[in-house]
């Protein structure tokens, strides 16, 4: 059974014409949001928001979709670079993968702030 925390949360700014503060939706449960003053007020709204969600599809008799699957690439990059990802994933004591994957999800969410 998957954990609330498994599916992907998009967090963004709402405008002050539509009160400000932040909107956090679930792409794979259509409708479910949440929303606060701050990021992590409006994420623990839709941490609440999921499991309403979650129960009111199964007392309808609705298929509950579970969070997306491991994503995967393949992605070319310079041997220079390779080079130096390898050097700073040693030096932290982590895989190649997880550096990179904790570097991806660093960028995408200072761009999402």
């Amino acid at each position: 059974m998957a954990k609330q925390t498994d599916y992907a949360i998009m967090v963004e700014p709402l405008a002050d014409a539509d009160g400000g503060g932040w909107l956090a939706s679930v792409p794979a449960l259509p409708g479910c949001m949440g929303d606060g003053e701050t990021r992590e007020a409006a994420l623990a709204d839709v941490e609440k928001a999921i499991a309403e969600w979650k129960d009111a599809a199964r007392q309808l008799g609705r298929d509950v979709p579970g969070p997306a699957a491991l994503g995967q690439w393949r992605q070319r990059v310079p041997r220079s670079l390779h080079e130096k990802l390898k050097i700073r994933a040693a030096l932290e004591g982590v895989s190649l993968n997880m550096l990179v994957t904790s570097v991806l999800a660093e960028a995408v969410g200072k761009r999402a702030k």
